[in-house]
């Protein structure tokens, strides 16, 4: 089958997932209740597209299926932030109860430790991936481990705000965090779309991109900090979800076959899309809402890594 048309198999199963979701038990309350699950398809689709599109560029960097672009610590981080400001500040503080105020300073101190990290390990040329994603890793337990350390200081009905932010969520959306995210991740797709072709070069590995005429180590920087922004974009709006990146990419890969960027990042994002708002469907019409979308992604992510693990090794 040609790949034209699996992206149209997969777009009609991304309409009839958005189409139960939206008119699914709605009892004629199409005033009250139409909006309100559009929004949260909306920040679904946006979330997707975002991690979706950022894990398939950062895979490609870094030449390793099984990594995913929270491996630079922006989850534990945005975790940390949210508990220092609920810690410090309280829950009645206006970065706490504010949620454009809580996004937008979200990203920026996401963005702005992505950019000194690159910064700090990009001082030296020809500075090797993996030692960025070694120190990616430690930062991020470390985060992880004070974020911890604080919560078990913090007062218990402070925590249960705390706790909240653990957890992707679709529920409460902010339909203004919805339309600023939606022109923030418009115009850095738009801006590194245009990149895909060298990014098809780039995969083939360092030497032959070089000897190709592409500028390895400005492209490699340029894409770092493109999956850094998007993905402070997608976790400030909704809340941290780890390994479903890893899930979206590897099923596009497997899906598709195919070199071509455009090809792997419009599956992966239809991909994410019929997750996200199926699986958003579950959570609400058979369980009930007695988890959360986020628990079973991390579920499913968690198992998928391992069995990508097993399968690696398996290979060698």
């Amino acid at each position: 089958m040609r790949d034209v048309h699996k992206l149209w198999i997969l777009i009609a199963l991304a309409a009839a997932a958005c189409g139960l979701y939206l008119f699914d038990n709605l009892n004629g309350s199409f005033d009250y209740a139409l909006p309100r699950r559009g929004v949260k398809v909306f920040a679904m689709v946006l979330t997707g597209v975002a991690i979706a599109y950022a894990t398939v560029v950062f895979q490609t960097i870094t030449h390793n299926r099984i990594l995913t672009p929270s491996i630079m610590g922006l989850d534990s981080l945005y975790m940390l932030l949210q508990t220092v400001l609920i810690f410090f500040l309280g829950s009645g503080h206006i970065t706490i109860i504010n949620k454009q105020v809580n996004f937008l300073l979200s990203i920026a101190v996401m963005v702005i430790f992505a950019l000194l990290f690159y910064k700090l390990l990009f001082k030296k040329d020809n500075q090797p991936i993996y030692f960025l994603l070694l120190i990616g890793i430690i930062l991020g337990t470390f985060f992880g481990s004070v974020s911890t350390f604080l919560q078990v200081l913090i007062d218990p009905n402070e925590f249960q705000i705390v706790q909240d932010r653990m957890f992707a969520s679709f529920n409460n959306v902010n339909a203004d965090l919805v339309w600023l995210s939606l022109l923030f991740i418009v115009v850095l797709i738009g801006f590194a779309w245009r990149h895909n072709a060298s990014l098809d070069v780039l995969s083939l590995g360092r030497d032959t991109a070089v000897n190709l005429g592409v500028g390895y180590d400005a492209l490699v920087k340029k894409m770092l900090v493109l999956s850094a922004v998007l993905i402070a974009i997608a976790t400030a709006l909704v809340g941290p979800i780890t390994f479903f990146g890893l899930i979206v990419a590897n099923l596009s890969y497997q899906f598709f076959r195919s070199y071509k960027h455009s090809v792997v990042i419009a599956g992966a994002s239809i991909i994410s899309i019929v997750a996200l708002v199926g699986g958003q469907w579950v959570v609400e019409h058979v369980f009930t809402f007695n988890t959360t979308l986020s628990v079973i992604i991390n579920f499913v992510g968690g198992v998928y890594f391992i069995y990508l693990l097993l399968k690696e090794s398996r290979s060698k």
